[in-house]
């Protein structure tokens, strides 16, 4: 079997928790009573192995309630370059209960970018870590985007 070097690279575990740490956007998916695919972006951090995020009342908070399946996406692109990469966490959401971890979390950076009445933490559970690179390729930078006008040949 050949390796194309080009061709996006699986990542391991302890990677995509490390790449999930660079970046404070995500976005949540669950499926709703209709069986529509919702996804919402959250800020959030890693708690460990989970992912952690602040909501108030809604859809992401009924459905943690309900103990749905949940899936998480974080990313991160240079699109000058070609380059990035994409993770893809699934498991369970819970509302996070336990008065010492509401305490911990409350007291990490993780804050909600917009005020949030009656907020509180829901926890991802991983039951699978995946992710994916796209490796730099070099002489990709072909277009610059300037403004409304659209692409610009460099």
């Amino acid at each position: 079997m050949t390796h194309d070097a080009g061709a996006a690279q699986p990542l391991d575990r302890d990677t995509c928790l490390r790449l999930l740490r660079s970046v404070v956007i995500g976005r949540v998916a669950w499926a709703d009573d209709d069986g529509r695919v919702v996804v919402l972006p959250v800020n959030f951090i890693t708690d460990g192995d989970d992912i952690a995020f602040r909501t108030s009342e809604g859809g992401k908070l009924s459905a943690a309630r309900e103990g749905r399946l949940f899936s998480f996406e974080a990313d991160d692109v240079e699109p000058g370059l070609r380059t990035g990469w994409s993770v893809l966490v699934s498991g369970t959401a819970q509302v996070v209960a336990d008065s010492a971890v509401v305490d911990r979390l409350e007291h990490s950076p993780l804050a909600p970018w917009s005020p949030m009445p009656a907020s509180c933490f829901v926890r991802l559970r991983p039951d699978q870590t995946t992710g994916r690179r796209l490796p730099l390729h070099p002489g990709g930078v072909t277009r610059e985007r300037i403004g409304p006008e659209g692409d610009i040949p460099c």
